[in-house]
């Protein structure tokens, strides 16, 4: 008897959307079966995409920052890099093919959406000012 069939491994690779909390999402092994876990992993999502979404339209480079321009350039990209590696790692979550992780994918982009970009809660700023320090996403 070898030593690897002592060892059982369960593999809850997918390659067609299913509904389950049996997946992994992200890292071996999490959330594994245990529900607690995977509701974790869907609060997780969740917040990545609001995260992607705040990152996306945020203002955090100030007046005084813009007039040094290589300064409030190096913000930009280093936040650009950090709204991109994000959005990656949400997209591996997503292809788990897990519905659920699908959905709080969904609802964590939308919610964000709203409460960062829809101007819902925001003053509009004045004609010829930009409203988000970094570009939008061609999705």
């Amino acid at each position: 008897m070898d030593g690897m069939s002592n060892m059982e491994h369960k593999s809850y690779t997918h390659m067609t959307f299913f509904w389950g909390r049996n997946s992994e999402i992200l890292f071996a092994g999490w959330p594994g079966t245990r529900t607690g876990m995977y509701v974790l992993a869907l609060v997780f999502v969740f917040a990545l995409a609001l995260l992607v979404e705040w990152i996306s339209h945020c203002r955090l480079i100030g007046e005084g920052l813009k007039s040094n321009r290589v300064v409030a350039g190096v913000l930009r990209t280093i936040m650009h890099a950090m709204r991109v590696g994000l959005a990656y790692l949400l997209m591996l979550a997503v292809m788990s093919f897990n519905v659920g992780v699908l959905i709080a994918a969904i609802l964590g982009h939308g919610v964000g959406f709203f409460f960062f970009g829809s101007r819902a809660f925001q003053k509009t700023p004045p004609p010829g000012k930009a409203s988000t320090d970094l570009p939008t996403t061609n999705l």
